[in-house]
Parts: C-alpha cells; structure tokens; sequence
C-alpha cells in the first residue's frame, strides 16, 4: 500500500502562483510513476502532469504546458506541482497518484490517490 497526502491548496487570484506537494508513505517511492489530476465540478477527473519514477521523463496536459511545472524529490518521499500564472479555469480539486506500470495518462492506471487538495483561482 501507498499512502498519499497532498497539501498547499488554497484560494488565490488569477496570474498568482501555488505550490502543491504530495508526501508518500508506505512502499518506496522511487518505485512509483507519479502523477497529477484534477476534477472540477460536474466534470471527469483529468489528466494534469506526470513524472517517471527518476524525475527524468515528464509530461503535461496540452493547457498546462509552460505554466506548471512537476518534480520530486524522492529522498523526500514528495512530488510537487508548480504552477503559475494560474487562471479561473484552473479551480478544481487536485489529486495525486502513484503507478507501477508504463501507462499514465489515464486514471485507471493509477493504483494508489490522496485525497485531493482544492484550488480555487479567483478572477
């Protein structure tokens, strides 16, 4: 089992920057492909980024490009989410997730999720 914590949601205003970490315990980390999803109100949770277990490979959704930024630090047990210039469309809970396969652009992938942090960007 792996144990996924988020943190460093919250409400800011549109152009502003948030920082989100996810803490993983239970099994080792740099075992695990990570990745981020989000999930808006009345909408399907979707892909955001993606990170291999060596923080090598990464990959992003097509309206995050250039904005937000994923990394980990796997002595820290901890992926991040850097993200600015944040907009309105944005607001939505933020998941992380852990995978031991290849696949990642598909929830169902992902074995294991935290429970989410919310992000409401403001306008």
């Amino acid at each position: 089992q792996v144990q996924l914590v988020e943190s460093g949601g919250g409400l800011v205003q549109a152009g502003t920057s948030l920082r989100l970490s996810c803490a993983a315990s239970g099994r080792t980390f740099s075992d695990y492909r990570m990745g981020w999803f989000r999930q808006a109100p009345g909408k399907e949770r979707e892909f955001v980024a993606t990170i291999s277990r060596r923080g090598i490979i990464k990959d992003y959704a097509g309206f995050v490009k250039g904005r937000f930024t994923i990394s980990r630090d796997n002595a820290k047990n901890t992926v991040y989410l850097q993200m600015n210039s944040l907009k309105p469309e944005d607001t939505a809970i933020y998941y992380c997730a852990a995978t031991q396969g290849d696949s990642y652009y598909w929830a169902a992938a992902y074995n294991y999720w935290g429970q989410g942090t919310q992000v409401t960007v403001s306008s």
